[in-house]
This record gives C-alpha cells, sequence and structure tokens, in this order.
C-alpha cells in the first residue's frame, strides 16, 4: 500500500546515495576522543581553558550521537544481514543505544562539574572518560568489521543478497 511513496533501493540498498550514519559517526568519535584528550591535558598542565573545550565536544557529541543513531538504525534495517555479520550488527545497535545512554549521563554529569567547580575536574570523571573511550574503540571495531569484513552496503553484498546468494 505504501510501497509507491518510497523512494527505490539503489546498488547499495539504500534510497539515498550513500550510507549516512558513517558521516554522522566519525563526528561523534572525533569530538568525544578530543574531548577526552582536552580533558587530559588540561588536567595534567592545570589548564582550564581545555576544559571548556572538552565541555563543547561532549555536549555537540551527546547531540550528535542521536541522529548517528536514527541513521543507523535506518540502515541496519536495510542492510539485509546475513547470518554471519548479525551478531555483530545486533551488538553494534545495542553498544550504540547503551552509548548514547552513558554519553548524555557522562554530559550531564560534566555539567554539574561545570557548574561547581569549572577549574577542575574529579579523578572519577576522568576515570569514566577512560571507560568512554573503550567502548568508543570497541564500537568502532565492530562498526570497521562490519564494513570491511561482512561488507554491508557495499555494491557486491547488496547484489549477493538479492541473487539469495547469502543466508
Amino acid at each position: 500500500m505504501f510501497e509507491n511513496l518510497l523512494p527505490p533501493l539503489n546498488n547499495h540498498n539504500l534510497p539515498y546515495p550513500d550510507t549516512i550514519h558513517p558521516i554522522v559517526v566519525h563526528f561523534v568519535i572525533a569530538m568525544v576522543l578530543f574531548a577526552v584528550l582536552c580533558d587530559v591535558i588540561g588536567y595534567l598542565t592545570k589548564n582550564a581553558r581545555l576544559f571548556e573545550v572538552g565541555w563543547w565536544n561532549m555536549v555537540f557529541a551527546t547531540l550528535s550521537i542521536f541522529i548517528a543513531i536514527i541513521f543507523g538504525q535506518i540502515e541496519a534495517g536495510l542492510a539485509t544481514p546475513y547470518v554471519a555479520a548479525a551478531s555483530d550488527l545486533n551488538l553494534h545497535t545495542l553498544i550504540g543505544w547503551a552509548l548514547s545512554g552513558v554519553l548524555a549521563v557522562i554530559t550531564g554529569w560534566r555539567y554539574i562539574i561545570r557548574l561547581r567547580s569549572p577549574e577542575s575536574l574529579p579523578v572519577a570523571y576522568m576515570g569514566m572518560n577512560v571507560l568512554l573511550t573503550g567502548i568508543v574503540f570497541f564500537q568502532i571495531y565492530l562498526g570497521d568489521k562490519l564494513v570491511w569484513v561482512y561488507g554491508l552496503h557495499t555494491e557486491a553484498v547488496v547484489e549477493a543478497a538479492r541473487g539469495g546468494l547469502l543466508r
């Protein structure tokens, strides 16, 4: 009934020219890692101006991760994952949603820290930065695996899936 309203899917099995999720998610990755780097350098050098840079990067990363998740959900739904890729795609999706919550909580905590003592960051917050960085790197690993190992949204894999060669 509504199929006529949807645009046709291209060679990447998408209604638009190429994947958008990786573009947006690279901004999130860069902002989170740069925020953590600024916090670490600011913590070690006692340069509070770097805390302000870290804060704003965390704010924009938190907003951007939800855009990345929206496109990730759309593109995961259109990916036609085969059995070998399905578990990694599901884990990547689960961790992505969890990471959005973790990032929102850390950014909220950072806001409170910024209001109370903008000249310093507690050791516990710096520890959460380390944990956040670890989660981000694991998520990068899974995303890279989905593209470079399983080939989701590549023309060859889409063609094989459409031809019934993948299960």
